[in-house]
């Protein structure tokens, strides 16, 4: 089974990173397949230009091999912290360049307009893992857990994925040694539990 992982936080040392880590270790450790991508190590460029929009344009390399992954993949994790109730800009540009028509979704032939999406990913399982300074009451009830509605109903289940599980962990700022290895705890059952189930 192929697992697809993508990072996104600037920096090595981030909870983020040892979430994302984690991840990998016990699925390899599991017997998956696993590709990570750490976007900003790899430096990814989140740019969609124009020449990349149409359904059958040429990609470079970089995206090809995106496109490729994300498309075989049996199951997805995505990291990244909550900045301003959105992913990194970054990731934000690789769901722009990589989560795109002809290899996540395309739209229903004579739809009338209404672009009615037909889900391509082979993925029966995404989750995505969070971190936030933010409580999680306040996320909730005053800005109405925007990441959730991103990623559950406007990413993955529009492209065809059925099983979502995010997970936010907060408040990091205050958390403790104790606190986080406890997360990473979590980390490892969540992911060797969900996609076993496949």
């Amino acid at each position: 089974m192929r697992i697809s992982i993508i990072l996104a936080h600037p920096n090595n040392g981030s909870f983020n990173h040892a979430i994302a880590m984690t991840a990998a270790r016990v699925l390899e450790a599991a017997g998956y397949d696993v590709s990570f991508h750490d976007l900003y190590k790899e430096r990814f460029d989140p740019i969609l230009y124009d020449e990349e929009i149409s359904k059958d344009a040429n990609f470079p390399l970089e995206i090809s091999t995106h496109c490729r992954e994300i498309a075989e993949a049996d199951g997805i994790v995505v990291v990244h912290p909550n900045w301003w109730g959105q992913p990194p800009a970054i990731l934000k540009g690789w769901v722009d360049r990589v989560i795109r028509p002809g290899v996540a979704y395309e739209f229903i032939e004579d739809d009338q307009g209404e672009g009615i999406p037909k889900g391509l990913l082979k993925a029966k399982t995404a989750i995505v893992f969070n971190t936030s300074n933010t409580p999680t009451e306040r996320e909730e009830k005053v800005f109405g857990d925007p990441l959730q509605r991103l990623w559950k109903d406007c990413i993955f289940q529009f492209c065809g994925v059925p099983g979502f599980h995010r997970r936010m962990f907060n408040i990091m700022v205050t958390s403790s040694r104790e606190q986080r290895k406890k997360w990473l705890d979590e980390v490892e059952r969540t992911v060797v539990n969900l996609f076993s189930e496949q």
